[in-house]
């Protein structure tokens, strides 16, 4: 018994260490490295800019192809988050449907996606979430959400998600295809690595919310009422 119990351990981390080395190869192949533990454009790796000590969080923009919410809403909130992220699940199935209900729905509020993949899985299901029609985007990325163990833990992934995209439209060829998008992987990343330097974000998620009178950064999931509290404000600006 403790035999198989020590296979069964060296079993799953020889599967840990090759997914990270995996991810790491994916991502290096894509132009990117992994410096102090933190995926950087190899260009801006190498430019070695000094990091910002006071944050203009106005220096930060952001071509936005998907928003929830009406174009001409006063207050924005720029979600940075990962599809392979527990929290970000947990926001965009726990507290986003009441935000929809109470703020964007009305009006009030607008939702950006600004995707901050966290590994290879993470980075697949973000470049084909980019390939849905935009009235398709969000109920798209809810899924990924509601399925993201599931397709997270699988040693299937494109399959899944693929599979997933059918449900939407999209064929297997094309949805193959979006996945090893070399381009939209890029312009993906680069979104990333300008939120890491222009706002310091470190982490999954974190949200930007903007109005006329100034801009208010989140990290974590705060709970419904603190997210109302900060959106109230923001309206009043």
């Amino acid at each position: 018994m403790f035999e198989k119990s020590i296979k069964l351990v060296s079993h799953v981390l020889t599967v840990l260490v090759m997914f990270f080395l995996a991810d790491s190869f994916y991502l290096t192949q894509k132009g990117f490295v992994l410096n102090d533990g933190k995926i950087e454009l190899l260009r801006s790796a190498q430019a070695a800019e000094s990091s910002l000590q006071n944050i203009d969080t106005r220096s930060f923009k952001i071509n936005a192809q998907y928003v929830l919410g009406k174009p001409n809403a006063p207050v924005t909130i720029y979600e940075f988050s990962s599809l392979g992220c527990t929290h970000c699940a947990d926001f965009h199935l726990g507290i986003l449907p009441k935000l929809k209900q109470d703020y964007i729905e009305s009006g009030k509020v607008k939702l950006v996606f600004a995707d901050f993949p966290i590994d290879k899985k993470s980075m697949q299901a973000a470049m084909l979430a980019h390939c849905m029609a935009q009235d398709k985007y969000f109920d798209f990325l809810g899924l990924l959400f509601k399925k993201q163990l599931t397709w997270g833990l699988s040693f299937k992934t494109e399959k899944l998600l693929a599979g997933y995209a059918g449900g939407f439209g999209l064929d297997s060829e094309t949805a193959q295809k979006c996945m090893k998008d070399d381009k939209m992987a890029a312009e993906i990343m680069y979104v990333r690595q300008q939120a890491m330097e222009r706002l310091n974000i470190k982490a999954t998620p974190s949200f930007l919310v903007r109005s006329s009178g100034g801009d208010e950064l989140i990290t974590g999931v705060p709970s419904y009422s603190e997210f109302r509290e900060v959106l109230n404000k923001k309206l009043l600006d």
